[in-house]
């Protein structure tokens, strides 16, 4: 978990490195094409064996994946990959918090909204449009997590997540190829793009399945809540991004309220056995 985590923040770093040349749009298309490659070869899902009863949520998993990288790579460009994330990162803190009745849930909740508005109240130099992408890709995160649990427990292995990247990289053959047409790529950026799409694709896709069949989905929500320091200091190391004083404050109240009201919001039984 720790390791997707920060494997997923530092290529989606590297990635935004080709920003300039191709643009988010073309940097998530290779990303996808990557993940595609690496899944397909290195898991070989047997397609033509999958029943619709599987299909569905793989192909679910497709759409939300695709939709939610080019949303996230699209707020980087905006905000910032440390804002970006921290709000993306609204999702799986809603999943862990979804259906919870404790009094310490709702303080956490009320503790996040606070740290969101401070996060995103309305500046001069306010980007409405980057906050909304980014959560755009909070929303797409939460069904992420429940589709991968639900594509883990109806496909054996990993070849789910194979079959859900191959899709998403079919998704974007027409745009990626549009995208590059248009903006062609210099070695330099190809190859971030081609990074992050390992770094950002194909190491937290079978990671995150793996985690989720091993572990509660509470304590998967727990250990999440790195992403958005991780971003924040990667942002700083390799971007050169700088946060306030009170935006890393905002930021450690929605970790600590994520591990607070995800690690008392379920019980021991892990995810595939839910």
């Amino acid at each position: 978990m720790l390791g997707s985590g920060l494997s997923n923040q530092s290529g989606a770093a590297v990635g935004a490195l080709a920003f300039p040349v191709i643009g988010p749009v073309g940097v998530v298309a290779v990303r996808q094409w990557v993940a595609a490659c690496v899944l397909v070869v290195g898991v070989r899902p047997r397609l033509r064996g999958f029943s619709a009863y599987q299909w569905r949520p793989v192909l679910g998993l497709a759409v939300v994946f695709a939709t939610m990288n080019v949303s996230l790579y699209a707020a980087i460009d905006r905000v910032g990959l440390g804002l970006a994330v921290t709000l993306e990162f609204l999702g799986p803190l809603g999943v862990a918090l979804a259906g919870a009745r404790r009094r310490v849930d709702l303080c956490c909740a009320s503790a996040v909204l606070a740290a969101v508005a401070v996060l995103t109240r309305p500046q001069p130099s306010s980007d409405y449009l980057g906050v909304g992408l980014a959560l755009s890709a909070a929303v797409c995160w939460a069904c992420y997590i429940l589709l991968n649990r639900e594509v883990g427990r109806r496909v054996p292995g990993a070849q789910g997540s194979a079959a859900a990247a191959a899709v998403s990289g079919l998704l974007y053959l027409p745009v990626g190829a549009v995208v590059l047409w248009h903006h062609p790529p210099t070695a330099g950026a190809l190859g971030a793009a081609l990074v992050a799409g390992v770094l950002s694709s194909a190491v937290p896709f079978v990671a995150d399945l793996l985690a989720l069949r091993r572990v509660p989905s509470h304590h998967f929500g727990v250990w999440m809540s790195v992403n958005p320091v991780f971003a924040a200091l990667i942002g700083w190391v390799v971007l050169g991004e700088r946060m306030t004083g009170v935006a890393w404050v905002a930021v450690g109240v929605i970790v600590g309220a994520n591990a607070v009201g995800a690690a008392g919001s379920g019980g021991g039984k892990g995810a595939e056995g839910e």
